[in-house]
């Protein structure tokens, strides 16, 4: 599928990957960005401290450069929001219950679905009743009547339908992660700077102000210096279908289904023959996904990025393996990750998938522990006192995610997830991979903005 994306890819330059000697490739790309002259990136002229508690302005004042007459037609007919959804699988399903959820409330127009597979498409446009259904997502931009998209498709094509729909005047639900790799979010990143049009990150986590709240309750000294963070993703899947795996889906489409388009979904990736394994199952596959690390601890470490306001780890350790289900993935079915952030301070996240066993989602200062909980937080100091606690608003709820670009799209309410916090959390997740891969600790050349091999820096262990 040929993209309108392949024109400002030409400004990415590719490096040497990274990778072992008993890598099959480079599994993770680590295209560095333009050849010509570097340009500052749009997260360096802001302070690493204050970026996070300014990003939401930030993208609101973006909505806000829109000329007159893009930003009418963003509002859409008698304040409507004509809605286009790129993505039939089982994501995307979530997102069309969203959009019937919100239909009449938020007054939404659902324009077009479209997928490469044909039945998809169609069921979809049914589903949510919306007005035509495409194989092609190009011609999904081409509907003038769609204010959004939504991006609802593997890691692999977020990146280039992300910019294709900025590009075609429309702002964008993008879901996690943001892109597959760095050098892919970094380009969003550049393109939305460029063209100024919304783009709201799917981690819908973001959407419960117990992070807001708790990032300043942190920076107001209540737990006093921050030293350390936990958090968890933990599953048990069936002993005879481990992580993502989809064995009856696989069964009955031993043969590529003749509406499919195989080409068109493999996109960027390897050309290869129909597979109903990387189809239905992708997660298990660095060709379209970082698994574990970009599927669910984008969920977890982005929580903590906002509330402790951190930006890019110095360094990151990715540990784990294919333990419990050798069934021909090349991704983790167990991991961990720890960072360590400029401010002075690591973060550990759990990840396994044969034990739901969880450990507390916490931040530890030297004045108190921050405890998050079902309800809020709740910090207490060293011997049990509470220290200040809070009942949280909202919570990790898509409906409350997409109604938060509403009103970004028509009063300007900050964005929960913006563009700037989704690369963050990528670069922590592919370093964590890039780690695991490789057996090396990753970290984060800030000159050059990329990550490289942490033993290749000069980098000091004292906090910024």
């Amino acid at each position: 599928m040929i993209s309108s994306v392949e024109t400002f890819a030409a400004t990415v330059a590719e490096s040497e990957p990274i990778f072992s000697e008993r890598s099959q490739g480079p599994i993770i790309m680590t295209h560095e960005t333009s050849s010509s002259p570097a340009q500052p990136s749009p997260l360096a002229s802001a302070s690493r401290r204050a970026f996070l508690t300014t990003a939401g302005v930030v993208a609101a004042a973006g909505s806000a450069t829109l000329s007159a007459k893009s930003y009418a037609r963003v509002l859409g007919a008698n304040d409507r929001l004509g809605v286009g959804l790129i993505g039939g699988g089982v994501i995307g399903n979530a997102h069309m219950d969203v959009i019937n959820n919100l239909k009449a409330s938020n007054n939404l127009h659902p324009v077009c679905v479209a997928d490469c597979w044909k039945k998809r498409a169609e069921e979809g446009k049914a589903k949510i009743q919306a007005d035509h259904a495409e194989t092609d997502y190009r011609k999904l931009l081409e509907h003038k009547d769609i204010d959004y998209v939504v991006v609802a498709t593997p890691e692999h094509w977020h990146w280039t339908m992300t910019i294709d729909a900025m590009e075609a005047g429309k702002a964008v639900y993008c879901e996690k992660p943001l892109t597959h790799t760095i050098p892919e979010a970094q380009a969003v990143v550049k393109r939305q700077s460029e063209l100024k049009m919304p783009v709201q990150v799917g981690v819908q986590a973001m959407s419960d102000d117990s992070y807001i709240s708790a990032r300043d309750a942190i920076a107001g000294g209540m737990i006093g210096q921050v030293i350390q963070a936990q958090i968890e993703y933990v599953r048990r899947y069936p002993a005879n279908a481990g992580p993502w795996r989809e064995p009856e889906q696989v069964a009955e489409h031993k043969t590529k289904p003749a509406d499919l388009d195989w080409d068109a979904w493999l996109g960027s990736a390897k050309k290869i023959p129909w597979n109903p394994n990387h189809y239905f199952e992708w997660r298990c596959y660095s060709a379209y996904s970082g698994g574990i690390c970009t599927d669910l601890f984008i969920h977890r470490i982005t929580r903590i990025m906002r509330a402790c306001n951190l930006l890019y780890p110095r360094r990151v350790v990715g540990m784990g393996g294919i333990w419990q289900w050798p069934d021909g993935r090349d991704l983790p079915d167990n991991v961990e990750m720890i960072c360590e952030y400029p401010r002075g301070m690591t973060v550990y996240v759990l990840g396994t998938m044969g034990n739901r066993v969880r450990v507390d989602h916490l931040i530890r200062g030297y004045e108190g522990t921050l405890f998050f909980n079902n309800k809020g937080w709740v910090a207490k100091d060293p011997d049990g006192k509470v220290l200040g606690e809070h009942t949280k608003t909202g919570g990790e709820d898509q409906n409350l995610h997409h109604t938060n670009l509403h009103n970004h799209l028509r009063h300007g309410e900050p964005l929960n997830c913006p563009i700037e916090l989704g690369l963050a959390g990528v670069v922590a997740v592919n370093m964590a991979n890039e780690s695991w891969r490789t057996n090396r600790m990753m970290g984060w050349d800030r000159k050059n903005e990329k990550m490289v091999p942490a033993d290749l820096l000069n980098e000091s262990h004292e906090p910024e």
